[in-house]
Parts: C-alpha cells; structure tokens; sequence
C-alpha cells in the first residue's frame, strides 16, 4: 500500500495542484500590474468549463488530432511519477529512467507537433516547426543538467539524486540551478522565451498549435502545459533543496518552496518583455555552455563512476 503511495503521490500533486500553481504566477503578475486579477482558482474553473464544451474538428484533421490530447495529458501524467515529492527512494524507479522520462516529455510533444501539422493551417504549421526547432536546442540541457546531478551524487536514477542530493547537504549548484531555471522558463514557453497570453500569431510558439482546439480537447492541452510547468518547477524545487529528515516538514518547505518559485515566475514576466525569437537561440544555447561547464567541473566524479 505505502508503495502505491509513494508512485502516485508525484502525479496526484501535480494534478491537483498544478493549476494553482499557474494561478500564483498570474496572480502575481496582475498584483504587480496594478490590477487585482482573477481568482487562484481561475484554472480550475476554466477547465471544467471547456470540459462541458462540446469538440469541433475540422474536415482536414484525422484521427491523429482526435487521440494527440490524450496522449499528452497522459505521457506528461506518466513523467511526474518519476519525481519524488519526499526525500524518499520511490519503487517507479529503475537505471537510466531519465531516458524514459524525457522520451515520455519527448513523446507528448512530438503529437503536439502532429496535432498542429494535422489540421492543414499555415500558422501551426509555423508554430510546430518553432517548436521543434527549440526543443532541439532545449533537451540537451536539461539531459547535461540531470547527468551532472547523476555525476555528483552517483546514482543512476532521478529518485534516488534527489534523495542523494538532499540527504548529502550538497547544496545549490549554481552552474546547474541556472540552465535549469532557463529550461524551466523556455521549455513551458514563459517569458522571456514566448508569451502564454499572446493573441498575436506571427509570435507564438506554443498556442498557435492548440487554436483548432476545443473544448476537452483543448482542457486536456491546457492541463498537460499546467503540469509540466510543475513538473520542470519540482526538479527546480528538488535540486535547490538542503536536507530534511522530517518528511512532514520537508513537504511543507518544499510546498512554500513551489510557491516562491511561482511568485518568481510572476515577477519575471512582469520585468520582462519577451525577446526577439532569433534572440532565442542564443539565449538557450548560452544556458547549455553554463551547463556544460558544471557538467566538465564534476567530470572527474563521472569517470570514476
């Protein structure tokens, strides 16, 4: 029982907490702005209504777009059970799971892709390319980040870095925390990197591919990008982390932790404009350099591995 516990607790939190988490960052964002916003709960509500719409699909789309928001809610479901939410080792565990849980990141946009190129539009099409055109210059970074903790810690699984990594009082990795926080931000097209609320579709990157979608269909986009924005904000969370043999207080820490980290956020995108998209190569391949730097510093740990 405990073990069925410990490998649904990651997907259930991210679930019910994820659109929260996107709350705070809007939140903020408005209260910053001068205005009082919507409420924390906005996302919930926008769900459930979208959730009661009934699906339109257009005479070009086939079965492919019909099954492309299933299968992304779902590989993105899948990915959280591999991040803990306690400095405790999960069973959902095993050597070179980080593979899995990127090609299962990998997987969701890959139908993403598809889901935009399937309904004949030019302006997805435009979209979907962007789109893997960053994600290209984007997974290496966070594959390097991963490998590096992996370096540091010794161990081959992502449970068992983050319990080593908490437990070990290793602390922040600078040369680490930095690229991760930019993939945080350009991986689930925060600003600088895309503007979630543009309405103009010569910018965007990720919601020019979901303007044919509807109703749960469109529900089920919207609640994969509020998890996986968790999903990338945990590890954040995990790798900054210091020690705690409370696992109470350890999940009380970590959840004032994912709120900060969200307030962040918010301020952020107030601060900042977005940059020019052919700024955004440089700024993701500036990222990788720093984590490559972090990974070469610990690269006598790997080779004594």
């Amino acid at each position: 029982m405990n073990n069925i516990l410990t490998i649904i607790a990651s997907p259930l939190a991210a679930i019910i907490f994820s659109p929260l988490f996107v709350g705070i960052i809007v939140k903020i964002k408005a209260l910053l702005s001068g205005r009082k916003g919507p409420p924390l709960i906005q996302q919930y509500s926008n769900i459930f209504k979208l959730l009661k719409k009934e699906i339109v699909y257009s005479k070009t789309t086939s079965s492919i777009f019909k099954i492309a928001p299933v299968v992304i809610l779902s590989t993105t479901i899948l990915a959280t059970c591999f991040i803990p939410l306690v400095p405790e080792k999960t069973t959902f565990q095993f050597q070179g799971d980080i593979i899995l849980m990127l090609y299962l990141l990998g997987l969701s946009r890959f139908f993403l892709i598809l889901s935009a190129l399937d309904t004949g539009s030019s302006f997805e099409g435009m979209g979907a390319s962007r789109e893997a055109f960053y994600s290209a210059l984007i997974e290496p970074i966070i594959f390097i980040c991963l490998v590096t903790l992996m370096c540091l810690t010794k161990n081959p699984t992502i449970s068992s870095i983050f319990d080593s990594q908490i437990n070990s009082g290793a602390g922040m990795i600078i040369l680490t925390i930095i690229p991760l926080f930019v993939v945080l931000l350009a991986e689930n097209t925060r600003i600088p990197f895309d503007d979630p609320t543009t309405h103009l579709e010569l910018t965007m990157i990720h919601e020019v591919m979901i303007l044919d979608n509807s109703g749960p269909s469109l529900a089920f986009m919207e609640y994969a990008s509020y998890i996986k924005l968790w999903l990338f904000s945990l590890i954040f969370a995990l790798t900054i982390l210091p020690s705690f043999d409370n696992n109470i207080l350890f999940s009380l820490i970590l959840a004032v932790t994912m709120s900060l980290i969200a307030v962040f956020i918010g301020f952020i995108e107030f601060i900042m404009a977005r940059v020019h998209l052919l700024k955004i190569p440089q700024l993701l391949f500036s990222a990788a350099v720093i984590a490559l730097l972090g990974f070469f510093i610990n690269i006598t740990k790997f080779l004594t591995w």
